[in-house]
């Protein structure tokens, strides 16, 4: 009979739990903006012809679709930026050609393309966004936690420009030791110039941009080091890369052990914070400039 029960018991935990998440999924909607023409120029902007009869919620999805190699999707922060088509200080670049961006407080959301001549001719999009009291705010995933790296100044005074000579960034990344949590930053003319993450040696080599892992463009780009591994960057303009305008960067992983000296064992409990500040301040380089 003990048996008997445990196992109904379980049985009811499934079902129970299965409604909720079936109940907790079930209210959101997915929006692929533009329907059928995707994300792209218009006559007008979004919101006179698209936006007019929806109501988005916290916990609603936009879908953006178009071409990779010629567009992007750049979220802005406020309505002067989306007025004048101003990506400057972009909150996030989304450019995989299929973006799915869910929305997830409420108030307004601003997005743009980054070619300011497709911008101005309606490829923009505000979004307001409401939160119902009914539903349930969907969780967030959690983000990954990563150490409080340095950043480095790519090209340092230089920038990120066409070098005099060819083994420039070869020479600056040579002089400086990168780790999980570091940042690169990319100052530039945006006009004339960007950042392509391609994925190997031999798009490196070749000067590849068919394939980017992602794309920067605002002139500030700030780009953290997540993996470990080598990472590839080169400018996609006609002539750049060839003429020397690519960076490769060898990320070392986390994995240098920490020295705890000869004391008594209650003040070997370290907790993890203590580890890493003690792992910090012991080990790690300074920065080249």
């Amino acid at each position: 009979m003990a048996t008997t029960t445990k196992i109904f018991g379980f049985v009811l935990l499934v079902i129970t739990t299965f409604m909720v998440f079936s109940v907790s999924c079930s209210w959101a909607t997915v929006y692929k903006v533009g329907d059928s023409d995707g994300w792209t120029t218009k006559d007008e902007t979004y919101n006179y012809f698209w936006v007019a009869d929806k109501e988005f919620h916290v916990g609603d999805s936009l879908v953006f679709e178009y071409d990779p190699l010629f567009n992007d999707v750049t979220q802005v922060s406020g309505a002067l930026e989306y007025e004048f088509c101003d990506y400057s200080s972009a909150k996030a670049v989304y450019n995989t050609g299929h973006d799915v961006v869910t929305l997830t407080e409420p108030g307004y959301m601003y997005f743009i393309s980054s070619n300011r001549q497709q911008c101005a001719s309606g490829q923009r999009l505000v979004v307001h966004v409401v939160h119902d009291p009914s539903r349930p705010i969907p969780p967030q995933p959690p983000s990954e936690v990563l150490p409080l790296g340095n950043i480095y100044k790519v090209g340092n005074s230089k920038g990120w420009s066409v070098p005099e000579e060819t083994d420039f960034y070869y020479k600056w990344a040579e002089q400086s030791h990168f780790d999980i949590g570091d940042k690169l930053l990319f100052e530039y003319g945006n006009e004339d110039n960007d950042v392509y993450e391609i994925s190997g040696d031999l798009e490196f080599l070749s000067c590849d941009r068919i394939s980017p892992i992602s794309v920067h463009k605002t002139g500030h780009d700030l780009v953290t080091l997540t993996k470990p591994g080598v990472h590839y960057f080169i400018s996609s303009k006609a002539g750049h890369c060839e003429a020397g305008l690519k960076l490769r960067v060898v990320v070392g992983p986390l994995t240098k052990p920490v020295t705890v000296p000869n004391v008594p064992a209650k003040q070997m409990e370290l907790t993890l914070m203590d580890q890493y500040n003690r792992w910090l301040g012991t080990f790690r380089p300074q920065p080249h400039h």
